[in-house]
């Protein structure tokens, strides 16, 4: 859905791609032993080789390029079945070796697409450029000490997939799919926790401005955000900061930027370097990585079912809108208590109780769907009870609210407060006969034509049996009462 941005010299487009890197779901280290855990001590977690001590040789972690492979085919990419790692040379306090072991000229994976979700319901597909491997530098702590920077080198050598999609994204809605599609695929695929809080997943953001049909623009790129929120405020800003500039008869520099989140602006980090100044070169410790189709073809005959695929198998085994299903399959969790929830029930009263009622309960519980106090299985007996006309649906709300806060099953709250839905006809006739006794104004008022009043009727009949009347009775026996 391309964002349009009206300036003073009429509407821009904004071009947008993005570099996600994540950090591999691995128990140790890209070309060392050393433990990957999240909230360690710092410097408690480095071998010599992370800490770059003479003579030490990277040794590659084979698991960690079955990560990259299994992340590149769920990428729908091309696996390259021989990639070379090389040397990214920067000097830099948090990186001991004064280089990067990445790779370049040729990556692991290739080029892909993936579909994205949009707010209206409609997809599109963003292409992948790239996926390769690389080594992620220590970490540079500035706030420990009034005069001294400290340096955490846990992070050395932990072992990064770099994401770098095509410019194919022209809003930030889209970006905001884009990052989304990609932190699903991942935990689906198990090769990265997508938890962009703690920073194993984050995104370099290059925006730039055209005319609609214009030559690209030159591009700026927002490094490391750990957040689709400021994610979003940063291309906003850095758009319209564009468009300021060439408006004025200014040129936008190529550089590195950082958003600052206090302010909601986007600041200068360093021009931006072009590969030559990193003076790349392949790495003389590591011999080209040679994979064998076989393997490749293994892991792809054991990849789970993906984000997409299990959306449209929702929208044809259980008719459910696209959006429901885009909202079911976002998480893997959320997915898997789904179907839990609906096997052998009605999918749209499945639908309706995940989606409205449970995710409403635990967002205003500010709590994950892997910490709700009412299980799949407790769930499901809810529905069966709607679904049975053991009790009406509005019944069935008061029943989940105190499911919802004791854990306790719908069963065992419906039987100890006597909750059970009349369906017996001449209790419910009683009822209405009552109604309509105490009410004969109004019974005159609706045979003259006041259709509305209908809902008085029946909101008194349900009232009076204490909501437990069976609402499609209620009306039945009304309508023919009435008429």
């Amino acid at each position: 859905m391309a964002e349009l941005i009206k300036g003073e010299t009429g509407a821009w487009e904004v071009v947008l791609g993005l570099e996600i890197h994540c950090q591999v779901t691995s128990n140790a280290k890209l070309f060392s032993g050393a433990a990957t855990e999240f909230g360690a001590a710092p410097n408690s977690q480095v071998s010599f080789v992370d800490a770059a001590m003479p003579g030490m040789l990277p040794v590659i972690n084979e698991y960690c390029v079955e990560q990259a492979v299994r992340t590149g085919l769920g990428l729908n990419a091309k696996i390259n079945l021989t990639s070379v790692f090389e040397r990214k040379n920067y000097f830099y306090a948090d990186l001991p070796q004064g280089y990067q072991i990445s790779q370049q000229e040729i990556p692991v994976v290739g080029e892909g697409e993936i579909e994205i979700d949009l707010a209206d319901g409609s997809t599109k597909m963003i292409g992948i450029e790239r996926l390769h491997l690389e080594q992620d530098a220590g970490k540079s702590l500035h706030d420990q000490h009034p005069s001294k920077s400290f340096v955490d080198l846990n992070r050395s050598g932990t072992a990064l997939m770099e994401i770098v999609s095509k410019p194919d994204m022209r809003s930030s809605e889209e970006v905001v799919a884009y990052v989304n599609k990609i932190r699903a695929i991942v935990r689906y695929l198990g090769t990265c926790d997508g938890n962009m809080d703690e920073g194993s997943m984050r995104a370099d953001v290059n925006v730039s401005v055209r005319k609609p049909g214009d030559e690209l623009g030159t591009r700026c790129e927002i490094k490391n955000m750990n957040s689709v929120r400021f994610i979003q405020q940063a291309i906003e800003y850095e758009a319209r900061r564009q468009i300021e500039i060439i408006e004025n008869g200014g040129k936008v520099d190529q550089e590195t930027r950082l958003f600052d989140t206090s302010t909601g602006e986007t600041r200068t980090m360093r021009s931006k370097e072009d590969a030559h100044d990193y003076r790349y070169f392949p790495d003389p410790d590591l011999l080209p990585l040679v994979l064998d189709q076989k393997w490749v073809d293994n892991i792809n005959d054991n990849l789970p079912e993906l984000p997409d695929a299990k959306k449209h198998r929702f929208i044809g085994d259980f008719g459910m809108s696209h959006y429901d299903a885009s909202v079911l399959v976002a998480d893997k969790p959320r997915a898997e208590y789904f179907e839990q929830v609906v096997e052998g029930r009605n999918p749209k009263l499945a639908v309706t109780w995940v989606t409205t009622e449970l995710m409403g309960a635990l967002n205003k519980a500010d709590k994950d769907i892997s910490e709700s106090p009412v299980s799949a299985k407790q769930l499901g007996g809810l529905v069966s009870l709607i679904e049975d006309d053991t009790i009406s649906g509005r019944i069935a709300k008061d029943v989940f609210a105190e499911m919802f806060e004791t854990g306790k099953d719908a069963d065992t709250i419906v039987e100890k407060k006597g909750l059970k839905q009349v369906t017996d006809t001449g209790a419910i006739e009683a009822i209405v006969d009552e109604v309509l006794k105490e009410n004969p104004d109004m019974v005159e008022q609706y045979k003259s034509g006041k259709d509305k009043l209908f809902g008085f009727f029946v909101g008194q009949v349900m009232k009076k049996s204490q909501g437990k009347a069976n609402p499609a009775m209620v009306n039945q026996l009304l309508k023919s009462k009435l008429s």
